[in-house]
């Protein structure tokens, strides 16, 4: 759940830029990739939410793929302003949310994967419940 919630909450701030400051709302930052890259997290983020949601392994790829580029290009971004003000990574929001949400994902990474390992989203019930049935059907 907590992985849900963490990639709506970024697909939300991301939206929430966008709506704000429109197309430019990351010319703040250095370099055009990653301006770029914090707009498709408006899409990226829920794809996540969904794939996940609905029990696809590809879900945790994305994730895991995505929060290790968040994460990089925060770090980018911010590093000047780290070095200036080391103090800020004591703030609640911002980067060392943002790292330790992503240090979250990888580490959660394999043991999903491995909980997923037989599911192929919901419908994997239903395979199993009627495989369960038949097996037991007497003739």
């Amino acid at each position: 759940m907590l992985y849900l919630i963490g990639f709506a909450e970024g697909a939300c701030a991301h939206v929430s830029d966008l709506v704000q400051d429109g197309i430019h709302a990351y010319a703040a930052f250095p370099h055009v990739f990653i301006r770029v890259f914090f707009v498709s997290l408006v899409v990226l983020d829920p794809l996540v939410v969904m794939l996940v949601g609905l029990v696809r392994r590809s879900g945790v790829w994305w994730g895991s793929a995505v929060m290790t580029l968040d994460v990089a290009a925060n770090w980018i971004s911010n590093w000047a302003s780290v070095k200036g003000d080391p103090m800020q990574l004591l703030q609640p929001v911002g980067l060392t949310a943002i790292t330790l949400f992503g240090l979250f994902v990888l580490v959660s990474c394999l043991p999903l994967l491995r909980v997923m390992k037989n599911a192929d989203g919901p419908a994997s019930h239903i395979k199993d419940l009627r495989s369960r049935r038949d097996a037991t059907r007497v003739e």
